[in-house]
């Protein structure tokens, strides 16, 4: 037998621990699609674009199926800085780095940028990457705060409070997502880089949600807002429909994250294959807008068939309440053919258990409208 069976501790742990979940119906399994894509963020449509699969294709015959090693050995094709070129240049920035996946980057990024007296203050709803970045850099002698939702005078009175008693070398980073990717609200990064410069802080958005979908040729939420972050975020297997995620900036900066990123300098180099793709992915999101007003005026169909305020990105949450009635309603949407999927405690506040759902160029109108259908008489 390859692997051993649990000692008799382990296995009633486990066991005392999927009993509890059953009892709060928060058992969680993995399961194939099943009816029409309603749940995932490929809000361009582009992840079966044959012209992604092709642009991946091309990339493993030339440079391999995988990349074989790290950045720093010989894990970097000229497709990985062809891409950094790329994705520096639409973000507006100097410098652009790869990282496999975004939970890696916000996870890895923090630590590597806060070090010992510094401080991070964090969105409320921050995503769980970036809350375990928050973590990390705490254990390594940040110090970290948690501000309100979006709210600005609760950030700048915990920033004010702070800068009185930092030493003078002492250093803040701002962290917050871009799109909020339960609620599909979105953060004031005018107001929140205001904020930084008064009090010399650093602003770092996650645009996971925002990359490819928002602003001039999908270059993001601080593009529509017009307002520029330190940081920026973003990841490739959303919007962008391949895989990986990059973080763009300052070239000091980004080359600090070069010689101190564990997650960079320890993880092997994302895939040429992906790598390919993302740049195909890139090209097609900045040249065929209809893609992304697909995306968002369906959003804004459904917001408005369910009496909701309008958000400025695809994600459209239907908040139920309790966990056994979200799971159930997604059931029924299910068996209906829409592929809606319950998200519940922990990943939401307690009470909160919605369906989260996500529009996209890959849906059509009357697939929209028969969801509207659908919703109005199971809710």
């Amino acid at each position: 037998m390859p692997i051993a069976p649990l000692p008799d501790h382990w296995s009633r742990r486990m066991a005392a621990l999927d009993a509890d979940r059953r009892a709060k119906a928060r058992v969680r399994r993995v399961h194939e699609p099943k009816g029409l894509d309603f749940c995932s963020n490929d809000y361009l449509g582009l992840r079966r674009d044959p012209r992604l699969a092709e642009a991946s294709a091309q990339a493993a015959w030339k440079f391999g199926a995988g990349s074989g090693a790290a950045r720093l050995l010989r894990g970097t094709s000229p497709l990985h800085d062809q891409l950094e070129s790329e994705l520096a240049a639409w973000k507006g920035a100097e410098s652009a780095l790869l990282l496999n996946t975004g939970f890696q980057a916000n996870a890895t990024l923090l630590p590597a940028l806060a070090r010992e007296g510094d401080a991070i203050f964090s969105d409320a709803l921050n995503h769980a990457s970036l809350v375990d970045g928050c973590r990390m850099a705490k254990a390594g002698g940040a110090s970290v705060g948690v501000f309100a939702h979006r709210d600005l005078a609760d950030l700048s009175t915990r920033l004010q409070a702070w800068r009185a008693a930092a030493a003078a070398d002492a250093l803040a980073l701002v962290v917050t997502d871009g799109i909020f990717s339960m609620d599909g609200d979105a953060a004031d990064i005018p107001g929140l880089r205001a904020l930084c410069d008064q009090h010399g802080a650093l602003l770092m958005v996650d645009e996971a949600h925002a990359t490819g979908l928002l602003g001039p040729e999908g270059a993001g939420l601080s593009a529509l807002q017009g307002a520029a972050p330190h940081l920026i975020m973003g990841t490739l297997g959303k919007a962008l429909g391949s895989s990986g995620a990059f973080v763009c900036g300052d070239r000091a900066l980004v080359s600090h994250l070069v010689n101190t990123c564990r997650g960079f300098i320890f993880s092997t180099a994302l895939p040429p294959p992906a790598v390919g793709a993302a740049l195909e992915g890139l090209k097609l999101a900045r040249t065929e807008p209809w893609r992304r007003e697909q995306a968002l005026r369906r959003a804004a169909r459904l917001r408005a068939a369910l009496d909701q305020a309008d958000q400025p990105s695809a994600i459209v949450p239907v908040i139920v309440g309790e966990d056994a009635t979200a799971i159930r309603i997604a059931e029924s949407l299910q068996d209906r053919g829409f592929d809606v999927r319950a998200v519940r405690p922990p990943t939401v506040p307690e009470g909160s258990a919605r369906l989260r759902i996500t529009t996209g160029a890959h849906q059509r109108d009357e697939d929209v409208d028969a969801l509207i259908a659908a919703l109005k008489e199971l809710l």
